[in-house]
């Protein structure tokens, strides 16, 4: 029962290898998205915390910083 599964009347090996491929190249590419999210978020932390008092305020106002900060919960708006 389990062969058969595995074998796939011969094709088992594409079936599986393609499985195998797909599964690493998803894997790959989250890794590498999360990498990629952690740099601009110090990038934005950098650039943010370097603003004048009064820029902060006015950047706090701003929609784009609402949608940006909502999903963190390092901010506090």
């Amino acid at each position: 029962m389990i062969n058969d599964i595995l074998y796939m009347n011969g094709y088992g090996i594409y079936v599986w290898s393609s499985f195998i491929f797909t599964l690493t190249s998803f894997g790959i590419l989250y890794s590498v998205v999360k990498l990629q999210l952690a740099k601009e978020q110090k990038k934005f932390e950098i650039k943010f915390n370097n603003l004048a008092s009064e820029k902060i305020e006015l950047a706090k106002k701003q929609e784009t910083y609402r949608e940006i900060l909502s999903n963190t919960s390092t901010y506090k708006i």
